[in-house]
């Protein structure tokens, strides 16, 4: 017995870096799909609410108007709040270039030659590069977006159909294990998307206040940002801090200020997101930081950014499934941030 779980695991292995691959390369029908499969699982009780008194066509119309809704929303509010940061840019670029010659001349004093780094790096081939890379990132997220939408329609009409197709199953066995992990799985990824919107919503309102109570400009679009950024674990709450910082060394030209804003926010951050989120969201999403860290960076590599934002729930999903079945329950217990329940 031990000899054959020892020649399968190299096949495991194997098979695991195939099955990765194969979602690298078919990331740009993947990606999208499984954030379709995502967004079902997590506005289904919506649809299946408006389904009870309402004909289906009809309600699948609301539903996607109200998941539309939402999401156009927080499209604007990031770029109302990017939009203000942009002003705020142009109308200071006095203030960045007398920045920005000041610490040139710091570094060139120290032996650091920028200037002629700065002459070989900004060249016309260069910019157009960049051009041209933002421009085959805006049409990946055109298509992106096109091709979640289809399946999310095709996947809200399927629903009740794949349920049923389940339910004549002849295998007991099959049938269960289809329809078990599934519905816990659809509950696990809505009590995430609620404890997520709960903390961000916490997040951008503790932000706020800060900036207003440091006295940092734009405290209302720094606090905006902090919210919607929230919701893609680690990279977004990063980058969230990261901004404001180097606005406050602008706006007050002082490094141990902006620091301190620095230290401040991310304290904020790790409080809300390492000790607050895991109580709220409670054992049953009780997972790794290692493995959370390692799952939104690991995807993100695969899908980019839609990959960080999936990512934990990617986790949740594997982490379900392995605790099914006993033969994988210790990665479940491995993965989990406390003690991994039995089914």
């Amino acid at each position: 017995m031990n000899q054959d779980r020892s020649s399968a695991a190299p096949l495991v292995i194997c098979a695991a870096v195939l099955l990765f691959a194969a979602a690298f390369f078919a990331r740009a029908i993947l990606a999208p799909v499984t954030f379709a499969i995502f967004i079902v699982a997590i506005i289904w009780p919506l649809q299946d609410a408006f389904q009870k008194r309402l004909p289906k066509l009809l309600a699948l119309v609301l539903t996607l108007i109200a998941t539309l809704a939402v999401l156009a929303v927080m499209g604007l509010l990031i770029v109302w709040a990017f939009g203000l940061v942009a002003q705020w840019l142009v109308a200071n670029v006095a203030r960045f270039q007398a920045l920005y010659l000041r610490a040139i001349e710091t570094l060139e004093a120290h032996g650091v030659a920028v200037r002629a780094l700065m002459a070989t790096s900004l060249n016309p081939s260069s910019v157009t590069g960049v051009l041209r890379q933002i421009g085959g990132q805006g049409y990946g997220l055109l298509s992106f977006l096109v091709i979640a939408f289809a399946f999310t329609v095709l996947g809200l009409l399927e629903v009740d159909i794949g349920r049923g197709n389940i339910d004549r199953l002849e295998n007991p066995r099959l049938r269960e294990a289809l329809l078990g992990p599934a519905g816990d799985i659809s509950a696990k990824l809505r009590k995430y998307m609620a404890v997520r919107s709960l903390m961000s919503l916490l997040t951008g309102a503790v932000v706020w206040v800060f900036a207003l109570v440091a006295g940092i400009e734009l405290a209302t679009a720094w606090g905006v940002i902090a919210f919607v950024l929230n919701y893609i674990p680690f990279i977004g709450p990063l980058v969230a801090t990261v901004f404001p910082s180097l606005f406050t060394l602008a706006q007050f030209e002082s490094w141990k200020l902006a620091l301190l804003v620095f230290v401040a926010l991310n304290g904020v951050q790790f409080f809300i997101g390492s000790y607050l989120e895991p109580r709220i969201a409670g054992a049953q999403l009780s997972l790794s930081p290692f493995m959370v860290l390692f799952a939104v960076f690991f995807w993100s590599f695969l899908w980019g950014i839609a990959g960080a934002f999936i990512g934990v729930p990617l986790l949740i999903v594997a982490l379900t499934v392995c605790a099914e079945h006993d033969s994988t329950r210790w990665l479940a217990v491995l993965m989990s941030g406390g003690e991994a329940k039995k089914p």
